[in-house]
């Protein structure tokens, strides 16, 4: 039997030259306390070394993935001759027997002989000194851990959670910022508030309107349905609005162009959100939505989390302060969980 030993310079193929000490696995460590009594249970067969940190970065790749790479699987055929493989991941150990046909094994035994082997690692190798495999070991582990970082399938949803984030305080921005607008503005042409119900239309009327005086020779065609329009002219006639200055005119204009950015930010920024959705969780999607299926990867943490909640978890996302509120005060709770608004964080159980 043959035994597969991955290490940070290269695979190394032992021949176990006595299986009948692999029955006894409670025994099995003691072979390897000295260098001399480790030689007696393996032999090294061959070595394929890396040839640079690329190299082994996409071996140690393949098989934290259960697959195997170019350079093993060509490693293999050259000096497997048909013998019993033993490996140390059961999945790697499939992927050999499908890809090559070599038999593979993996049980307690095979565990507690690579522990040995790890341990007499470099007695066991010619050339592989301590003080060169530590900083192999060191450069592999960072280059591992920055692919990881870069390729991780588990942090692709990190881009959501940040969007959602700042899509709510966009909200919350937009709508002080134009109450703002409706209230300064209101001091000149109290009526319009009423006329006109829509923020964004409300803004870009004030914008283009500037003084109320103007309504009357302005299209607002653009902008406002047409009895709209002639209510908005009509209205302005006879406003009971104070008087403003063009230095105070100006200013809420600005504070609309603000608005007016805002939202057309915050439609670019749903759009992202949107197609990141569906590409990232198509079926949360279509089973409650954009927003809603954000605000629940955003709650749960990730979408990996989301995914292993249960679903009497799920149902109190975002409703915790209610939950322990309810709990507190002695109040049932809903019979069937709190309402949608409630996994939204909005508010509390109704």
């Amino acid at each position: 039997m043959l035994l597969l030993f991955e290490t940070p310079a290269g695979f190394a193929l032992f021949k176990v030259l006595d299986e009948g000490k692999l029955s006894k696995v409670e025994d099995l460590g003691k072979e390897f306390s000295s260098p001399d009594s480790a030689r007696k249970v393996v032999k090294l067969k061959a070595f394929s070394k890396f040839e640079n940190t690329s190299e082994a970065l996409e071996a140690a790749t393949k098989i934290i993935e259960s697959s195997t790479s170019k350079g093993l699987r060509k490693f293999l055929r050259a000096n497997c001759d048909g013998e019993m493989l033993a490996v140390a991941d059961s999945k790697l150990g499939n992927a050999i027997k499908d890809k090559l046909k070599i038999e593979c094994v993996h049980n307690n035994a095979v565990m507690e002989l690579m522990r040995g082997v790890r341990s007499q690692l470099t007695e066991l190798i010619a050339g592989l000194a301590t003080q060169d495999l530590a900083p192999m070991s060191l450069g592999l582990s960072h280059s591992l851990s920055r692919y990881k970082l870069k390729f991780s399938p588990d942090k692709v949803d990190t881009m959501i959670i940040q969007a959602i984030g700042l899509l709510d305080d966009l909200d919350k921005e937009l709508n002080t910022y134009a109450m703002r607008v409706r209230e300064w503005y209101g001091w000149h042409f109290p009526e319009l508030a009423k006329i006109v119900q829509d923020n964004i239309l409300y803004a870009k009327s004030v914008k283009l309107m500037s003084s109320r005086d103007n309504a009357a020779k302005l299209d607002f065609s653009e902008i406002l349905p047409e009895e709209v329009e002639a209510e908005l002219k009509e209205a302005a006639v006879i406003s009971m609005g104070s008087d403003v200055s063009d230095v105070d005119l100006m200013n809420i204009k600005e504070l609309c162009d603000q608005v007016l950015s805002l939202a057309e930010y915050r439609a670019q920024l749903y759009d992202y959100l949107k197609n990141r959705m569906n590409t990232i969780a198509p079926n949360l999607t279509a089973l409650v939505g954009e927003l809603v299926g954000a605000r629940l990867i955003a709650h749960g943490g990730s979408l990996l989390n989301l995914a292993k909640q249960p679903g009497s978890t799920v149902q109190i996302l975002g409703a915790e302060k209610a939950l322990f509120r309810a709990l507190k005060t002695k109040h049932a709770t809903p019979k069937y969980g709190p309402s949608l608004s409630c996994i939204l964080g909005r508010s509390g159980p109704p």
